[in-house]
């Protein structure tokens, strides 16, 4: 077991002087470790042969200003021929790793080049490269074992930010991504990267304001962007605090945008005042766009850095020819990372599988996966008991199937009697079943944001 420490433990009990986001199992670790034939309780499929990466901000200091501004740390398992082989756990060497107290946002000069990554949000595969990705700056490279290879701007094309939730179309193999910032130029770019890796389109797109626009959607044959009013404000930056706010007066729309034309115009259609950190997924339906979300009615207020309110399922249907948009609540337990099988991205599609939101442990959602079949309006879940509580999970599919949910779900799960992390694999063609198997880790996996499976 090979062991870097950074700094000593933070400890698990819960005080009133810390901020929340550093306390329980949002906690930092700070031992990069190396273990081998992890310990399995269950069966693991045979037919899982790859590894599941998930990244998460994990500040090097043991102290950050947000959940969301800690240092990226990606914890891996690989897993082979029924066996979990390995757990990893490593921080992308940013230059936050050298010089953890560099400020995040560089005030006199808001560029977005790799100096001031994170890396913290996500990790995804494309055409051959593994990409840790955060919203406001270019890409980073790990290896397969994840050592940092470096920061990755596609052969220096890509002169702005790159979003952490970019799009790989399962028709045409390409990915499809955007950028915002802050200057007025860099409101809001559009980006597309061939199936081999090359960046080959960047579309410079007018918004009014320099909105948070954290996702967005496509479908086989358009792009919709999120332009809601959670808006950055460099006086409250200044001070240090987080800067991005709540500005219902800013209006809430969806732009519409053509994929095959590069010079589309963008239809943009008003909704309700809201936000949406993550949709579900979204589809084409003739002249109408089907987009299911999870939305918050508002976060945010007054420059507050915590969540007031719970995001719900809602469905947005998009009349591109009447020009107006349809808002259906579809269920009303508090919901986050929707995700969808990666061969539905953009797809009309019948399951999408989500995280229970936990509120407190008295809460019947917490510690729970649910799966919603659109088809029939059904909704099911995996209860994994009180004080088990589970990150993002995603699907996998079992080789050669052609039913949907014929396949797995995995994700991070933190035991809290036990203050221990497992990978859990459920079966996601039959919700309320055991779990298929459980892999234990050797150390604490500290509440993060996206993961995803990369197969051989």
């Amino acid at each position: 077991m090979g062991i870097l420490n950074r700094a000593e433990s933070t400890s698990m009990t819960v005080t009133d002087d810390v901020p929340s986001h550093l306390q329980g199992n949002y906690a930092p670790v700070f031992d990069e470790v190396s273990a081998k034939d992890l310990e399995v309780r269950g069966s693991i499929p045979l037919e899982l042969d790859g590894s599941y990466l998930r990244n998460g901000a994990n500040p090097i200091t043991g102290e950050s200003a947000h959940w969301f501004l800690g240092d990226g740390m990606v914890h891996g398992v690989r897993l082979r021929e029924g066996r979990a082989e390995w757990y990893r756990n490593r921080w992308v060497r940013t230059p936050f790793y050298d010089e953890p107290t560099k400020p995040v946002i560089d005030l006199e000069n808001l560029d977005f080049d790799s100096a001031n990554s994170k890396a913290n949000t996500h990790v995804v595969r494309h055409a051959g490269r593994i990409l840790c990705l955060e919203e406001g700056h270019v890409p980073w490279e790990i290896s397969e074992e994840l050592d940092t290879i470096g920061p990755h701007s596609f052969g220096g094309r890509l002169d702005g930010p790159f979003t952490a939730h970019p799009k790989i179309c399962p028709l045409t193999g390409e990915m499809l991504a955007f950028g915002y910032g802050f200057l007025p130029s860099e409101y809001l770019t559009f980006l597309r990267v061939s199936a081999t890796g090359e960046l080959v389109q960047q579309k410079n797109i007018d918004i009014p304001a320099p909105v948070m626009m954290h996702d967005f959607n496509i479908t086989a044959s358009r792009v919709v962007f999120m332009d809601l009013p959670v808006v950055f404000d460099l006086e409250v930056a200044i001070t240090g605090g987080m800067p991005f706010s709540f500005q219902p007066d800013n209006g809430a729309r969806l732009g519409v945008m053509n994929r095959e034309d590069g010079d589309a115009a963008v239809q943009w259609l008003d909704v309700d005042p809201c936000y949406v950190f993550h949709p579900v997924n979204s589809y084409d339906v003739d002249d109408r766009v089907v987009i299911d979300v999870a939305r918050y009615p508002k976060i945010w207020e007054a420059g507050s850095s915590e969540f007031e309110t719970r995001a719900n399922l809602w469905r947005w249907e998009i009349d591109t020819v009447a020009g107006r948009v349809t808002e259906t609540q579809l269920d009303d337990r508090p919901i986050e990372f929707g995700r969808v099988p990666d061969n539905r991205v953009g797809l009309e599609y019948q399951f999408g599988y989500a995280v229970g939101s936990k509120r407190d442990d008295s809460d019947p959602e917490a510690g729970t996966i649910v799966k919603y079949d659109f088809t029939s309006g059904d909704s099911f879940t995996w209860d994994l008991g009180n004080g088990r509580e589970p990150g993002e999970f995603v699907f996998v599919d079992r080789p050669g199937s052609t039913d949907e949910d014929d396949g797995w779900l995995m994700g991070y799960v933190y035991d809290r009697s036990e203050d221990r992390s497992a990978l859990l694999i459920l079966d996601a063609a039959h919700p309320a079943s055991e779990p298929i198997a459980e892999v234990l880790l050797p150390q604490r996996v500290p509440f993060g944001f996206h993961g995803s499976w990369m197969g051989t």
